[in-house]
């Protein structure tokens, strides 16, 4: 499908726009909030669940939707505080950087725009383990996920404090339910994770999307 084609198929009229101040906003979120004022700045958004995002480290998974099927806005939160933020291309806001939509792109169109500014001396671009993009400089991970016609991007962003290392998958802070499922697509690369016939130790946890 082509790219236009492929961004149209995941517009919809009434998305909301956000923009995204690395480490420290992202809309109207800012990291570092509790529970209770994430729900309240989020208007026309309702809880949808909660859910236990990783099997190694006790973070909570909040998810937030304009519809009882309508995933928009995945949060996380460790001891209590905001400190991941992800947002579902097909139903979730634009964030955008410095003007750039990061939300529901072309994969490989945002991967050249981040290229590009990376062999500008602009950002330091890496890949974590499983091949995802992102900047730790910004707390910022590209990740994809399928919509109608093909997969497309959905940030991933990280606060300050919580920043560290985050494009390692491994290493860094993101909820390992954030790693799950379709990969980024390179030539030589697995569509998912895990891949077929692979069994990670994840011991009774349960990947929750």
């Amino acid at each position: 499908m082509a790219a236009v084609e492929l961004r149209d198929a995941v517009k919809l009229p009434a998305r909301l726009e956000w923009e995204l101040m690395p480490l420290e906003v992202v809309g109207p979120l800012c990291f570092g909030m509790r529970i209770t004022e994430v729900a309240a700045v989020l208007p026309g958004m309702t809880e949808l669940r909660r859910f236990q995002a990783d099997p190694f480290r006790d973070t909570l998974g909040v998810e937030f939707g304009m519809g009882r099927a309508e995933p928009a806005v995945y949060a996380y939160f460790v001891d209590g505080r905001l400190f991941c933020v992800a947002v579902d291309p097909v139903h979730g806001p634009q964030v955008t950087l410095w003007g750039r939509e990061l939300t529901a792109c072309v994969p490989a169109d945002l991967e050249r725009f981040l290229l590009h500014a990376h062999w500008c001396e602009v950002l330091d671009v890496s890949y974590g383990p499983r091949g995802n993009p992102g900047v730790n400089g910004l707390g910022l991970v590209v990740r994809v996920q399928e919509a109608a016609g093909g997969a497309v991007t959905r940030p991933v962003m990280m606060g300050r404090t919580w920043a560290d290392r985050c494009t390692d998958d491994w290493e860094g802070a993101i909820p390992e339910c954030e790693w799950v499922g379709r990969q980024w697509p390179h030539p030589r690369g697995t569509q998912t994770w895990p891949p077929p016939g692979h069994k990670p130790r994840w011991g009774a946890w349960r990947p929750p999307f």
